[in-house]
């Protein structure tokens, strides 16, 4: 794996802290500005949200500062690196998506793609699993 740490955080157990809290706090621990530096998915279904840094900053020291931070822990939040993936999975796709279609789409530079080595699509979920040759294009 490459030594360049993730450019995403994740967040879990975050049903104490919410939305607005968890971006105010995060700006705070980090100094930078929710939507200009970083954004944060929420994904409650499984009480975790993701922070992605449009900066570049050390990840890697933006974990230790939050797992030491005192609200983090009074939370009883965790925070770790969003470790890397070949496989994605795109949800809520019209009912004429192609297999074709997606390995393009998300092949494109401009999409932040990569190579793609498998197509598998569900139509009765509206979704498909999308595998790459690398990590590096699922971003």
């Amino acid at each position: 794996d490459s030594p360049e740490a993730s450019p995403s955080v994740v967040f879990e157990n975050i049903e104490r802290c919410g939305p607005k809290l968890l971006e105010m706090l995060l700006e705070s621990i980090s100094g930078l500005v929710v939507d200009a530096d970083f954004t944060v998915e929420l994904i409650p279904e499984i009480n975790v949200a993701v922070a992605t840094f449009i900066k570049s900053i050390d990840t890697k020291e933006f974990v230790k500062k939050c797992s030491e931070h005192k609200r983090v822990r009074e939370f009883k939040m965790t925070v770790r690196l969003l470790e890397s993936t070949q496989t994605i999975k795109a949800e809520n796709l019209p009912d004429s998506i192609s297999t074709d279609y997606l390995a393009v789409y998300f092949e494109n530079a401009r999409n932040g793609g990569g190579p793609v080595s498998d197509v598998q699509l569900f139509p009765e979920e509206n979704s498909a699993i999308i595998t790459f040759c690398d990590h590096k294009g699922n971003t």
